[in-house]
C-alpha cells in the first residue's frame, strides 16, 4: 500500500512538471485528469495554435525507460477517450495525441505520436 500512494504522489508531481512545461511552452491547459467512461483517462487536454493535444505523461527514476510504459493498448485508450472527448463537447477540430516522458526531472515533449 505505500508503495502505491508513493507511486501515486510521484504521478501527480511529475503530471505537474507536465503542466509547467507546456504552460512554458506556450499551452493553455484545458483540463487535467480527464476520464472517459469506461474508456480511460487521459492525463492532460491542452490547446496551442488552434490544435487541441490529448497528452499522455509517463514518468519513471529506474533503469527502465517510462517511454516503454505507453503501450499500443494504452495508446488505443487515449485515441478512443480523445475522440469520446470531442464527442462529448461537440467539437470538430485539429487534435494532436502527444506524450511528455519525464526522466530524473527532464521533459521530453513527443509531439503527434499517432499515424
Amino acid at each position: 500500500m505505500r508503495h502505491e500512494k508513493n507511486t501515486t504522489i510521484k504521478g501527480s508531481e511529475n503530471e505537474a512538471l507536465a503542466v509547467d512545461f507546456l504552460i512554458a511552452e506556450g499551452f493553455h491547459i484545458i483540463e487535467t485528469n480527464y476520464y472517459a467512461r469506461k474508456l480511460g483517462e487521459i492525463d492532460i487536454i491542452a490547446i496551442q495554435d488552434g490544435v487541441l493535444h490529448f497528452i499522455e505523461v509517463k514518468s519513471g527514476q529506474a533503469d527502465f525507460d517510462p517511454i516503454y510504459n505507453f503501450t499500443a493498448r494504452k495508446q488505443r485508450k487515449v485515441i478512443n477517450s480523445s475522440y469520446y472527448y470531442m464527442k462529448e463537447k461537440n467539437l470538430d477540430v485539429v487534435f494532436s495525441i502527444d506524450l511528455i516522458v519525464i526522466r530524473w526531472g527532464e521533459v521530453d515533449f513527443l509531439e503527434n505520436i499517432t499515424m
